[in-house]
């Protein structure tokens, strides 16, 4: 299963600047999510991080996997895009960063469920450039009706 911006759009509450995905290669509801980010340098938060020697900021990275894994909950549970509520964060543990992320390099983000108990999602989270490891977490998030 694939998904294009549009219908990543549809999935996500999140817009620009905010909106940290491109598009989803690979969906395997219930389990597993492989989505992209293309990291350029027109990125707004560039400008600062750092200039002259611009990395993207690993809360964004953290950001990005928690999009892909929102992606794969709300797919996972069948929700319509008009049903959708929001997923909000509920927890990040053992956040490791190994290799800075770049303008120019594409960001693949990748999400397996651990568990859902009680409307509280499990996730790890690894995000990878060249198929090299960047950075990996655990995350954990919850689903909520729209406010």
């Amino acid at each position: 299963m694939i998904m294009d911006i549009e219908q990543v759009m549809q999935y996500l509450p999140h817009r620009y600047p905010f909106l940290l995905i491109d598009r989803v290669t690979e969906l395997e509801l219930g389990k597993r999510i492989t989505a992209v980010k293309n990291v350029t340098i027109n990125e707004p938060f560039f400008n600062g991080h750092f200039p002259g020697a611009p990395v993207m900021p690993g809360v964004l990275i953290l950001e990005a996997m928690a999009q892909a894994a929102g992606i794969l909950s709300f797919k996972t549970k069948n929700y319509s895009p008009e049903q959708i509520g929001v997923i909000y964060f509920a927890g990040i543990d053992g956040a490791r960063f190994k290799k800075p992320v770049k303008p120019g390099d594409q960001l693949v983000l990748k999400a397996e469920i651990v568990r859902e108990v009680r409307g509280i999602w499990k996730y790890t989270g690894r995000a990878e450039v060249d198929g090299a490891l960047v950075a990996e977490a655990e995350l954990m998030a919850t689903l909520r009706d729209k406010p």
